[in-house]
């Protein structure tokens, strides 16, 4: 079939009517609008338009400041996101490696009012893993490749490329942001750890009071950090162990023959025993639950000349009575959980291979993203979870691009009718019923 291609002049139709409720959240349920005016200018575009013009990208998985010019005469994007004067690609990068450092605190202030103002739920660990209920705080490093480069701080990270090791952290099982620090590629994750943790825990602490726990991989497994943990009620953690000199298989394997453990068959040739041991200490009681597993032959059955044996071990305040060993180790597995939620900043934000040549400017991206992230989260936790959701999968939580493919890229057209805007959705779009629940849930239809 031959088409006639035709392009309107009167008529406004718009790829992403979702962007109405990313600008709604920034601008209604954040103090952002208040807060930026503390960053004095004497004349140019508003600190907060910056703001809203980045992040209006950002919720289409875009991070390019080249993708601004795009919208520079784009009725819809700019009412939608409630910006008075639209930026210039240039101009926007400039603004933001000037003012990143006084933007990133405002923007960190933000993450857990958004969520707050929304009453977004913050769900704790399921009673079949965690009878207590705990509510999950995990804080890891990702390394991101920005390889062939020239950008500030661009180093050789532990995963064997040049980039940079952002650390960030997810609170609950919904995975809401809590933080997210740029670093330079050669950081070690311990190092300035101490603050971000401190103000981690209390962005936490205006969403919930319920008990946390903190989960952490080997490379937090420092002293500093349990005390500082042990400081705040109501807050438990498990820190898997470094594999320091001391700790060996071939020193601990006549203390787990001393205790005459029982040892526990993974598969034919492969077994695991157990064992808890309580050290007492100024700031209170530490847990080390250690797991030795013995190999006599590989997956496919070859059988080895001596056993093979492996240690694992975590740090926890979590009670014997009340958790035995294998269900602390199951806790600390479920910290994988969060290897999506960095996946999703990288790929779903487009965030991977960062757009400024400056250090500062990408570590106000990264805060940004983060916000993002959360308003994303929760549109698709509260919309696309639901009987009325465009058909998909069963699942407990939506990648961010499920949401962006569902709730942020809808046509619409836009239409100016006895002095009232409205927007109209094709007749087979299915993500109208969420969409307009969304809206009717906040007043904003």
């Amino acid at each position: 079939m031959k088409l006639k291609i035709e392009q309107s002049t009167t008529e406004f139709y718009t790829p992403v009517a979702g962007l109405y409720f990313v600008g709604h959240a920034i601008n209604k349920q954040t103090t952002l609008t208040k807060t930026l005016r503390r960053i004095k200018k004497r004349h140019g575009i508003a600190n907060i338009d910056l703001i809203r013009t980045y992040s209006g990208l950002l919720a289409q998985g875009k991070s390019d400041f080249d993708a601004v010019d795009n919208y520079r005469h784009d009725d819809w994007y700019q009412r939608s996101m409630g910006i008075k004067q639209m930026p210039s690609s240039s101009r926007l990068r400039q603004r933001f490696n000037e003012d990143a450092t006084r933007l990133i605190p405002l923007i960190e202030d933000s993450l857990p009012e958004v969520l707050l103002n929304f009453n977004a739920p913050v769900t704790p660990l399921p009673e079949m893993l965690d009878k207590l209920q705990h509510i999950p705080l995990d804080m890891d490093v990702f390394p991101m490749d920005n390889s062939k480069t020239k950008k500030e701080k661009v180093e050789w990270t532990y995963k064997k490329f040049h980039g940079y090791a952002p650390i960030a952290a997810y609170l609950g099982t919904e995975g809401w942001c809590m933080g997210c620090e740029l670093r330079p590629g050669a950081q070690h994750s311990q190092n300035e750890f101490i603050d971000f943790l401190r103000s981690v825990l209390h962005r936490s602490r205006r969403l919930t009071q319920a008990m946390l726990l903190v989960r952490l991989d080997s490379g937090h497994d420092a002293e500093e950090n349990r005390i500082e943990i042990a400081r705040y009620n109501r807050v438990n953690h498990i820190i898997k162990l470094n594999p320091r000199s001391q700790y060996t298989w071939q020193g601990w394997l006549p203390r787990f023959e001393e205790e005459q453990t029982q040892w526990h068959e993974l598969r034919p040739g492969k077994h695991y025993a157990t064992l808890s041991i309580i050290y007492e200490k100024e700031y209170g009681n530490q847990r080390l639950v250690l797991r030795l597993i013995k190999r006599t032959t590989d997956s496919v059955g070859q059988m080895f000349l001596t056993p093979d044996y492996e240690l694992d071990g975590w740090w926890t305040t979590l009670d014997e009575a009340d958790y035995s060993d294998d269900q602390v180790i199951a806790l600390y597995e479920d910290h994988g959980t969060s290897e999506q939620f960095h996946s999703e900043f990288k790929t779903d934000l487009d965030l991977e291979r960062l757009p400024s040549g400056k250090f500062d400017t990408n570590d106000l991206i990264m805060c940004l993203g983060a916000l993002i992230y959360n308003i994303l989260r929760y549109m698709g936790q509260s919309c696309l979870l639901g009987p009325d959701a465009p058909i998909r999968h069963t699942a407990k939580r939506r990648r961010l691009k499920t949401v962006i493919q569902e709730l942020i890229f809808m046509a619409a057209r836009l239409l100016n009718k006895g002095h009232q805007y409205r927007l109209r959705f094709g007749r087979h779009c299915s993500g109208f019923k969420s969409f307009h629940q969304l809206l009717s849930n906040h007043a904003l239809c």
